[in-house]
């Protein structure tokens, strides 16, 4: 299997023409096979130790995404874009999680279970010093899975919002998340910008790169 390269002007081309949209055109959908596309992208995100300490709650329906605004400060991306998906981080990382996770290991690798115990081990020992840590240290797993879903959305000409200002334990009980495992981090909507959202065509204002960036 190849990869097929992206060219630095396709690349650069991409990144300017993506911004976090203010408004959504709702009549507008993602298609079946472009959805599919953006999830697997959720479903391929890298992840620290590759726990995946998260749930990608994918909300679509439009009564479900009508209470959305009342707990997102009143913003309407959530009620307006196609798709809404909210990055839900695992609280606890318990030995059962662990274990499962061994066991997918071996099963996708053909390899026995026995033979990822020095793994285990190392990951178990993660746990163990970091107790009472866990969900912030998911919390920050989920914005990986923020950011390359923004990224591939923008490849496939998909607009993007992502979006912090959001009453987590609000959205939590919306979702049906209360007493679960999993607890609210972050929102990102997707779909397709309106034609009057003027954002569109403001220019990006971002610091010099020598501003930002060192060489050592």
């Amino acid at each position: 299997m190849t990869v097929a390269s992206l060219n630095e002007t396709h690349l650069s081309a991409i990144l300017n023409w993506r911004y976090a949209v203010k408004k959504f055109d709702a009549t507008k959908k993602i298609d079946a096979s472009t959805w599919d596309a953006l999830e697997s992208s959720l479903v391929m995100t890298p992840s620290s130790f590759g726990l995946q300490p998260w749930k990608f709650i994918v909300v679509s329906s439009p009564e479900i995404k009508a209470k959305l605004p009342a707990v997102s400060w009143n913003q309407s991306q959530p009620a307006d874009c196609s798709h809404m998906v909210v990055m839900a981080a695992r609280k606890q990382i318990d030995v059962a999680y662990l274990d499962r996770f061994i066991q997918r290991i071996a099963a996708v690798r053909s390899v026995p279970s026995e033979s990822l115990e020095g793994y285990r081990q190392v990951i178990l020992g993660f746990i163990n010093n970091s107790a009472g840590r866990h969900l912030a240290w998911s919390s920050n797993q989920a914005y990986i899975a923020l950011g390359q879903l923004m990224t591939v959305a923008a490849s496939l000409g998909v607009d993007a919002c992502p979006m912090e200002g959001i009453v987590a334990s609000e959205y939590d009980k919306v979702l049906g998340l209360e007493g679960s495992e999993y607890q609210t981090v972050v929102g990102c909507a997707l779909g397709y910008r309106h034609p009057d959202d003027k954002y569109a065509e403001a220019k990006k204002v971002r610091f010099e790169a020598s501003d930002v960036i060192v060489h050592l």
